[in-house]
């Protein structure tokens, strides 16, 4: 499985920023996908799901209207669109294959600066 995250940088409070997440090494296009970030200081915190073929979508609470997952199982990328950016978003910011995060990429860091 390899992961890799891109996408991330320095952003002023309400702005906007789109994540994204190539894949390989496995079936993409069957596996249900997440974005999970870490915080300073603190530990892993899921953020959002979508499924792997119909490609409902499920979101932290904190998350709900702001951000928006998608994927595109052709070219086996992962998207997290991010906008209404607050200072508490700063994290390194992660897909993984698991809502634990435990098969993860090397994460990508988005500073949310006001």
């Amino acid at each position: 499985v390899q992961l890799k995250e891109s996408g991330g940088e320095l952003v002023m409070t309400g702005g906007s920023l789109r994540l994204s997440c190539a894949a390989s090494g496995f079936p993409f296009s069957t596996i249900d996908m997440n974005w999970v970030r870490q915080a300073p200081g603190k530990g892993l915190e899921w953020v959002s799901r979508i499924h792997s073929r119909d490609g409902s979508t499920y979101y932290a609470d904190f998350a709900k209207g702001r951000f928006t997952i998608s994927r595109d199982n052709a070219k086996n990328m992962l998207y997290l669109q991010m906008n209404s950016l607050k200072t508490e978003d700063t994290a390194v910011y992660y897909c993984a294959t698991e809502i634990s995060g435990r098969t993860r990429g090397q994460g990508t860091q988005v500073t949310v600066s006001s």
